[in-house]
């Protein structure tokens, strides 16, 4: 192995981050009081993996057929406390979210669908990132969310991942970051390498950029931790440290509830509300400026199964949150529980669609127009909803 391959190792091992063709970080960086000084319009696009269950998740109360359909699951959530209207309450451990449902900052779904026809994780996952078919829109729908308008704003993203989402595909402007499996490293490494780095200027400015994104994601007492709130803490650390970064991705798996759904979404929706908290508490005075989007790849059965839990359907929900939402309010059409208002007599029916929704944040928080909007979700025009302040 040669010597610069060996040094790029090393570096890459103090840091995990893909830079690709964007701006350096060192030189987006700002300090937090700069960056607080300027009013951004932040989105935070967060996926849930492997499918989450709507029916345990935005509680259908009042619908007649649900404890039918599920004897033993609705049974766990039917009397939840965390009421949002007579028809629907939250999962009881979204106590967070209930309380921005209260203060008027989260907006829950229901019955969405992205439009995916099929029930391959995989293959639902990338509709949803990329916005529609691969082989069609080799890119993400946010990566073109973000080169859209370079005139109008700030334009720069971070993932907190090991590599570029779908959803952040297309654009030369994202960064990403994940902690480090290993002890981190001390500072005397970062001077030694920054020795050895001297003589080359890209060594040199990889080694800088990934030491700003390190403390950029560890500002005000971080840890290292993978788990979620960890990670949502850091998301928010990125976007209030940098007067550039304006869009950010998080990711969590874990959903796919083929058995044992209860404690396994106990303890799921636990971690997801304690890490939207999190986010909010990094971001301090942004969250009056900040949307955060939840969606997932698709729902699950209405029915549950042999083994106390649902498996792959359609119709899902999903979440609108953040300071500048207008919230406190359930958005979408309830379809019922009946055999015949089910789709493919097995799943809930969507009635709206994810993407026009997405379009409806990115129009009236970002103020992308129709014809930028057609660029990025080409044949999902936005909803004629306020949804933003």
């Amino acid at each position: 192995m040669q010597r610069r391959e060996f040094i790029k190792g090393i570096g890459a091992s103090l840091v995990m981050l893909s830079s690709g063709l964007a701006p350096s970080p060192v030189a987006i960086a700002k300090s937090a009081s700069s960056a607080n000084t300027q009013t951004k319009k932040n989105i935070v696009w967060v996926i849930l993996r492997g499918a989450l269950d709507p029916l345990h998740t935005i509680v259908p109360v009042n619908e007649p057929n649900f404890s039918q359909l599920r004897p033993t699951l609705a049974g766990n959530v039917a009397n939840s406390k965390l009421l949002l209207n007579p028809q629907f309450s939250l999962n009881p451990v979204l106590t967070n979210m209930h309380q921005w449902y209260l203060d008027k900052q989260l907006l829950p779904i229901v019955a969405v669908s992205s439009g995916y026809p099929e029930r391959s994780h995989f293959a639902g996952q990338d509709f949803l990132e990329s916005g529609g078919e691969l082989k069609e829109l080799e890119s993400g729908w946010l990566g073109r969310a973000i080169s859209a308008s370079l005139d109008n704003r700030n334009n720069n993203a971070i993932a907190i991942s090991n590599a570029v989402p779908i959803s952040l595909r297309g654009s030369d402007r994202v960064n990403t970051w994940y902690p480090t499996k290993g002890k981190p490293a001390d500072e005397d490494i970062y001077q030694q390498l920054a020795l050895l780095y001297q003589q080359d200027t890209k060594l040199s400015q990889n080694l800088m950029d990934g030491i700003s994104l390190k403390e950029m994601a560890m500002a005000g007492g971080s840890n290292n931790s993978r788990k979620f709130a960890a990670l949502a803490q850091a998301c928010g650390n990125f976007l209030t440290q940098s007067d550039e970064i304006d869009c950010a991705m998080l990711e969590m798996g874990g959903w796919d509830t083929h058995s044992n759904q209860h404690s396994r979404l106990k303890r799921q929706l636990s971690q997801l509300d304690n890490g939207l908290e999190a986010l909010k508490s990094a971001l301090a005075d942004q969250w009056q400026h900040t949307v955060v989007i939840v969606a997932t790849e698709f729902g699950r059965t209405v029915k549950e199964n042999g083994t106390y839990g649902t498996d792959h359907g359609t119709g899902s929900a999903m979440f609108i949150a953040g300071g500048a939402v207008k919230g406190g309010k359930v958005l979408g059409q309830w379809p019922g529980l009946k055999p015949e208002q089910l789709f493919q007599k097995r799943d809930l029916q969507p009635t709206t669609n994810s993407f026009s929704w997405i379009t409806t944040v990115m129009q009236q928080h970002w103020q992308l127009t129709t014809e930028e909007i057609n660029q990025i979700l080409p044949h999902n025009p936005p909803y004629d909803v306020p949804i933003i302040s």
